[in-house]
């Protein structure tokens, strides 16, 4: 099980774990209700009114993956947290890579980081979450934030959401070790199943340099790259940030 440690206040429980790691036994997950400088990918930032939402870190000591074959991991971590919201509510996704959606908004972001060793495997890995729970208003200039509460019009236990979210995680990780191949495509299919816009339709995308282009999605490859269909067959495979969806006038 989890083991679990309360900050006060912290500016990142990525950064505090990553600090602690080496002291600390697999599974211990820090969490904190107020996060004054939380990461995202490619260093965005993750707003979070204090004492409303979850922001918490796992460490995974050995998951007994190969760094070329990561992104398993982030497919186990994201349909944990994906499948724990769908307890509560409809319409839950997963946006390539591992954002977690609501219908066309964002209900959770998550940073992986991976330490490996010197036979090229993972030494540790530190899936950092947060998760839109009990928030009502959204000050930033993110386009799409969207909590539990603003869907479902309640307000949930966080500890207690922290808890089933958490051992989720650790369960859908730990089968990573000893998975066989026939079991990761399991996996990988489950994450395809879930995914935001995988629907056979065209969707529009946008490119670095602001070009936009129809397209529908064509598969995620074990590495975590991306391929699009563009309606005359053409196929081309993106890495993270390479290509963002576009909804209405905004890009994801």
């Amino acid at each position: 099980m989890p083991k679990y440690i309360k900050l006060a206040e912290t500016k990142s429980t990525n950064t505090y774990l990553k600090r602690m790691a080496a002291l600390l036994p697999s599974g211990t997950v820090i969490y904190t209700y107020r996060q004054t400088a939380g990461r995202g990918q490619k260093g965005n930032s993750w707003e979070s009114e204090d004492g409303k939402n979850l922001t918490f870190s796992m460490l995974l000591k050995h998951p007994g993956i190969e760094a070329k074959r990561q992104f398993y991991m982030s497919e186990a971590v994201s349909l944990a947290v994906a499948e724990m919201l769908s307890h509560y509510t409809e319409d839950i996704s997963i946006k390539w890579p591992n954002d977690v959606y609501w219908a066309d908004c964002k209900m959770c972001g998550m940073l992986i980081e991976n330490s490996l060793d010197a036979d090229g495997g993972i030494e540790y890995s530190i899936p950092g979450v947060g998760i839109n729970i009990n928030q009502e208003r959204f000050l930033s200039d993110a386009p799409n934030p969207v909590s539990l509460k603003n869907v479902t019009g309640r307000d949930y236990d966080l500890e207690a959401l922290l808890h089933e979210v958490c051992e989720r995680i650790e369960a859908e990780c730990s089968m990573l070790a000893h998975a066989t191949q026939a079991q990761l495509d399991a996996l990988h299919q489950r994450y395809l199943d879930r995914l935001y816009r995988n629907d056979g339709q065209l969707h529009t995308w946008e490119l670095p340099d602001g070009s936009r282009f129809q397209a529908s999605i064509a598969g995620v490859a074990p590495d975590g790259m991306f391929t699009l269909q563009r309606p005359d067959g053409t196929q081309a495979s993106y890495a993270f940030k390479q290509v963002k969806h576009v909804v209405g006038q905004a890009t994801l």
